[in-house]
């Protein structure tokens, strides 16, 4: 079984994003820029699995700038056997859209005749959510979202998920689209010896014609800004002070 793994370049999760001055759009000039961690765990579960011997093959996937071959580069450090690149955008500030990125990603499935697509959840940069449960609509295929377990079994895989109030099970069929959960697995680091082997791994570079896509965006950003600061908190010196403040400043009682 073939395993697709989708993999996004965003700004690394430590960076302390800024929003650019006239409210265009986040500012990624000299920014350091890493792996979507969603998507991080993804590749893990997927070389998981290759090691039990429920996979035969792990490809990676990106859909962005030419810069993303970095982030090929450390799936393929990681684990993965080879990566596709999909060059659909020539400025590192221009997103594609979740639909232009599961059309392509159907593509790619049905070219390459994958079993499982295990994608991260959410990026982190456009929390949109909306790639893996679109590109299962496309395939017609079974789906699974926030797994924080899954084992494949004769044919079905069985996910664990957080759901408000606990924990569920799901079983679904295979083919299935699996998104990925930040409790699923510790992501490993990629060893030197493996950094130099990836650099010898397979990478072929793509462009959405080749799958007949058209990327033009159907959303258009009005403004991007700074969130809120946070008010200060006050100190209060009882029980009785702070149940009087909560019902009559705060209003929450």
């Amino acid at each position: 079984m073939k395993v697709i793994v989708p993999v996004k370049r965003v700004i690394d999760y430590n960076v302390k994003v800024r929003v650019k001055a006239d409210g265009s759009g986040v500012d990624l000039a000299n920014v350091k820029m890493s792996m979507n961690p969603f998507d991080e765990i993804a590749v893990e579960e997927a070389v998981r699995l290759k090691e039990k011997g429920a996979a035969d093959e792990v490809i990676a996937v990106s859909i962005g700038v030419k810069q993303s071959q970095e982030t090929l580069r450390t799936a393929l450090a990681m684990g993965a056997d080879r990566a596709i690149l999909v060059i659909a955008a020539e400025d590192v500030h221009d997103d594609i859209e979740p639909l232009a990125v599961a059309k392509i990603l159907r593509a790619i499935v049905d070219e390459e005749g994958a079993g499982l697509v295990l994608c991260g959840k959410q990026a982190i940069d456009n929390d949109m959510n909306a790639t893996g449960q679109m590109l299962a609509a496309l395939l017609g295929w079974s789906q699974a979202t926030f797994a924080s377990k899954l084992e494949i079994e004769d044919g079905t895989a069985t996910v664990r998920r957080e759901v408000d109030g606990g924990m569920q099970s799901i079983r679904v069929s295979m083919p299935a689209v699996v998104s990925t959960d930040l409790r699923l697995n510790e992501p490993r680091y990629a060893s030197l010896p493996n950094i130099m082997k990836a650099k010898k791994k397979p990478l072929v570079e793509k462009t959405p014609a080749d799958y007949g896509v058209d990327t033009t965006p159907r959303l258009e950003i009005v403004a991007t800004s700074e969130p809120a600061e946070r008010k200060a908190g006050i100190m209060v010196g009882s029980v009785d002070e702070l149940l009087d403040k909560l019902k009559n400043d705060a209003g929450v009682i």
